[in-house]
């Protein structure tokens, strides 16, 4: 047994585990794999980085531009959204939404259907109470606690829901425009990144007055 090189592999998860304080990582051993990855690239990388952005020269923040152009992106993919349910008996794409949810990932309750698509409680009722008046989606009791509702689609959602599906996904390879397969793997591991340090923070419902300085107090922002 090469001993030297368990060692190794321990004083690494410990660094791991000093470094990933602010969970920026997933304890497990998929984020430890990312961690691992990031700082091989960090060290091996030979030249830095450079890449233009709308008002670098004028002093514009890498931050800044991320933020604006997530919006941007947001903004084209709920337009082809838009267009892939025209004509249809979808209302908004928060419908399909929904009911790809639950078909993918089977009845939940009404309150994780709601946090699964990262929205209030009021919008998300709202939403759902649409798609029970069309019989898309049913709602029981749950066995465990009567005050909890379960959420499931309906033979009827997933027919209306399978009547759109085209084009949904056409929407949707055109939402990842020109990259390419490379690319796409790579934005997925970046945007991961994101959702899991941005996830957690969500779902302490932390007030709107509070949010900004809890998380640059407790995530350590101003160090990144």
């Amino acid at each position: 047994m090469d001993f030297d090189l368990i060692k190794d592999a321990v004083s690494l998860i410990e660094e791991f585990k000093q470094q990933n304080k602010d969970s920026s990582y997933p304890s497990t051993v998929e984020g430890f794999k990312a961690w691992i990855f990031d700082q091989e690239f960090e060290r091996t990388k030979s030249e830095e980085i450079t890449t233009d952005w709308e008002g670098k020269e004028q002093g514009r923040s890498p931050e800044s531009a991320i933020s604006t152009l997530l919006i941007h992106l947001t903004r084209y993919a709920k337009s082809y959204s838009k267009s892939a349910i025209s004509g249809s008996e979808f209302s908004t794409q928060e419908d399909f939404i929904y009911l790809i949810n639950l078909k993918v990932f089977g009845a939940m309750s009404k309150i994780d259907l709601i946090k699964k698509n990262i929205h209030e409680k009021p919008v998300g009722t709202l939403i759902i109470n649409r798609l029970l008046k069309k019989g898309w989606i049913k709602q029981s009791d749950s066995v465990e606690d009567k005050r909890i509702k379960i959420i499931e689609v309906t033979q009827k959602g997933l027919k209306t829901l399978d009547k759109q599906m085209d084009q949904i996904r056409k929407a949707t390879k055109i939402v990842s425009g020109n990259l390419s397969h490379a690319e796409k793997m790579e934005l997925i591991r970046i945007l991961n990144k994101l959702d899991q340090f941005h996830h957690p923070i969500y779902h302490r419902n932390i007030d709107s007055k509070d949010l900004i300085a809890t998380v640059y107090k407790d995530f350590s922002i101003e160090n990144n």
